[in-house]
């Protein structure tokens, strides 16, 4: 969508979506694409980009830890080519780099270590967390994604994984679930606007604005 923005280039923030299974980034998301102008860059989420590539899915130690090895470096190479182009003032990911932490075999330590990061500064790179909740049964939990494996307990668990492992963040949004989805998908969509500078929000979202 265009935008009555004129910046000819702009200091790019990074702001993570995340959230347990079947919380709805994918909803909004596809608002975002959709409502926001160009200068607003959506990050394909990285592991469904290798898992619905082939890539393989071993129930196994060594192999959770080589998927998310695998999905770390995709993230950080889809950052680093926004960063350096420098045309979104905005590049919204769906789920960032310490989202693995949730799903590494061995825990937090281990994790850092094998990726040769430290989680302080992980957390550093991002402006803001904009975390939504996964629903529980009595709130429509959805298998219906084939990438989505886990069950309404499972997604309940890393959901809390994944809040851990951005702990310490001084900017998180809760966007918790509720029996109107829509009205979860307009408070995230709102919260991501709030991300998106001045000169970049004269667009209308209808899920947002009536």
């Amino acid at each position: 969508m265009a935008c009555a923005c004129e910046e000819a280039a702009h200091e790019c923030r990074l702001v993570v979506l995340t959230g347990g299974p079947g919380a709805g980034k994918t909803a909004v998301l596809e608002i975002v694409r959709r409502a926001f102008c160009e200068h607003i860059v959506v990050l394909p989420e990285a592991a469904t980009i290798l898992f619905s590539g082939g890539f393989p899915r071993h129930d196994t130690e060594a192999g959770r830890a080589a998927a998310q090895d695998a999905i770390f470096r995709v993230q950080r190479a889809m950052e680093a080519m926004c960063l350096g182009e420098r045309r979104a003032a905005v590049v919204l990911c769906d789920r960032g780099t310490l989202d693995g932490l949730a799903y590494w075999p061995d825990g937090t330590e281990a994790a850092c270590r094998a990726l040769g990061i430290r989680r302080d500064e992980e957390l550093a790179r991002y402006a803001a967390i904009i975390h939504l909740h996964s629903p529980g049964l009595e709130n429509g939990y959805d298998h219906r994604n084939p990438q989505r494996i886990e069950t309404a307990t499972q997604a309940h668990e890393l959901d809390l994984r994944i809040e851990g492992a951005w702990d310490g963040h001084p900017r998180r949004i809760f966007i918790d679930g509720e029996p109107d989805f829509l009205r979860k998908v307009a408070r995230a969509v709102a919260a991501i606007r709030d991300q998106v500078p001045a000169c970049c929000r004269t667009h209308r979202i209808p899920e947002v604005d009536g």
